[in-house]
This record gives C-alpha cells, structure tokens and sequence, in this order.
C-alpha cells in the first residue's frame, strides 16, 4: 500500500524553505521576497501541507477556477493576496491554477524589536482561512505590487544601519494597506457579506431558542464560525464592517434580548435565567446583564411592574 503522508512538512527557517524550492540562499537569513516565477521544482508535495515558523505573506496572479468563499463558490480571475502567521498549516487550494506573484517571508525575530513585532498581532487577517483571501482591484494591485517592488530594491542594496528601519515602515505600509482594502472587499462583496450575516443570526438565534446554551454554556465565537465554514477572525471583522460588533458583541445584544424576554415573559428567578442562558455562575449574568443595560436584571423585573 502507498505511504500517504499525514504530517506537514515543517520549516525553521527561511533559509531552508529556500533550499527546498531551489532558491539561492537568502540575502538576509530573516527577511526575504520570492518570486514565483524563480521556482522551477515540483511543489506538488510541498503543497499537500507546510507549516511556517515565520509569517508569509502572498501577491498571487492569474488564479483560474473557483474558489470557495463560506458556502459559496466564486470566479476570481484578477488574484489577490494571502496571509499565514508562524505555526499555521497551509495547502494549496483544490483546483488552483498556475500562478505568478510574490512572497514575502519575515521571520518574528526580524520585528520583534519594534513596535510592529507587538501590533501585528493585531492584524486579523493573519487568523483568516485560505479561502479568505483580499481579491485586489487594478488601482490596488499597483499598489501592493509597488511595496513588494520596493521591499525587493531594499533588498537587493547594500546592508547598513537603515536597512531594517526602511523594511519595516514597508511591511507595516503593505499591512495597512491589506486593512484598508479588506475593508472594501467586505463593501464590495456586500452579497456575500449580507448571507454570512443572515445565516449567523440565525445560527444564534436558533442556539439560544432551542435550549442549547442550558445544556452547552454559553456560544463559542470558534464553534459559531466553524458552523458558517469561516475563520472566527473573518466573521469577526466582518460582522464589524457591517454592523460595528463584532463577534463576542452579537453574542451578547442576542443574550441580553433572550434574558429581557426570560424576565418579562416567565417567573424564573434570576439565577434560574442566569442558567437557562448558559452562564455558570449567576453574578457573572448580573455583571454583564448590567453593565449592557445599566440596570441590574431583578430591577429590570420590577421596572416592569
């Protein structure tokens, strides 16, 4: 029987994923900018699974095919980018195409001494799946196209005592940039935005009115977006684009609806409410049923009366 190999293939350094591509050896050991059309091996095995221990980030062009975008498929033609934080498996998407473009590899040690190295944590597209990518316009793509460009000159001069200043002001522009941009793709994709929002409120809503929450807990922003086939980052940021809260904050408004009805349409006591709706521990329903409301929720019951 054929051996199939279940495990990724693991990479420590730069360095060795250049070798593995055959690739020159880096020009700096923690920073480096490939480009595709360099690659002349069989990454067939590669792709089946890799695990970085760095971040990478990916232009590609000329993607042919569908992609799957949550529970929908959808023809993207014009490419787009890609993010992988250190620790994430990666394989290639079923059906893609041959492609060309950019990758940018940045080991953490490279920003770990500035600011960049604590706020890009904070850039939530590093948690989407793959199928989550930023689909570029023209306008956008010079853009993106253009960092990469300028990342690669940078490189390709001579090392000195500004080089990792300029590098790094260049991949936080390149990221803001993806931020904004995303920001629009959840604009222009507005349809597909709208459906993920349907089908989550009512995934919520048919959570806490079938009784789930007195059985499991409380709802898991993780369990919720796996239901919808989305990262929990993605649906969080899109939920936020569109309404102004995101995951953790639809959870409570949905909570806080079900606890008034509980209080105003049953004789539960508090504590009884507190469990119907998940929460172990009835203070811990208190402090947040007041802290939404202003009001503590035995006297929302009796403003009632």
């Amino acid at each position: 029987m054929k051996n199939v190999r279940k495990q990724p293939i693991v990479f420590n350094s730069i360095s060795e994923l250049h070798r593995v591509l055959g690739l020159p050896k880096p020009l700096h050991p923690l920073i480096s900018l490939v480009d595709y059309s360099s690659i002349t091996v069989d990454t067939a095995e590669l792709e089946k699974g890799m695990l970085f221990n760095f971040f990478k980030i990916s232009y590609k062009k000329d993607f042919s095919g569908k992609v799957k975008y949550g529970q929908s498929h959808y023809d993207f033609d014009e490419g787009g980018l890609s993010f992988v934080s250190p620790n994430q498996v990666i394989t290639a998407l079923e059906g893609e195409a041959d492609y060309g473009g950019y990758t940018l590899l940045v080991h953490p040690d490279f920003i770990n001494t500035y600011p960049l190295g604590k706020s890009i944590k904070n850039f939530g597209f590093f948690s989407y799946g793959v199928n989550e990518a930023l689909y570029l316009s023209e306008k956008e793509k010079q853009v993106i196209v253009g960092l990469f460009k300028n990342i690669e000159t940078e490189l390709d001069s001579a090392i000195d005592q500004i080089s990792q200043d300029v590098l790094i002001s260049q991949i936080e522009l390149l990221l803001n940039y993806s931020k904004r941009y995303y920001n629009r793709q959840f604009i222009t994709r507005k349809s597909a935005s709208n459906d993920l929002l349907v089908r989550f409120e009512g995934l919520l809503a048919e959570y806490f009115d079938t009784g789930k929450p007195l059985a499991n807990g409380l709802p898991a922003v993780d369990e919720l977006a796996a239901s919808l086939n989305v990262s929990a980052h993605y649906l969080s940021d899109m939920l936020r684009s569109l309404t102004g809260q995101n995951t953790q904050q639809h959870i409570h408004a949905k909570l806080i609806e079900k606890a008034k009805e509980l209080l105003s349409a049953t004789e539960l006591s508090v504590a009884e409410v507190a469990y119907q709706l998940g929460f172990e521990h009835p203070q811990s329903f208190n402090r947040l049923f007041k802290s939404k409301t202003k009001v503590s929720p035995l006297n929302f019951r009796q403003s009632l009366n």
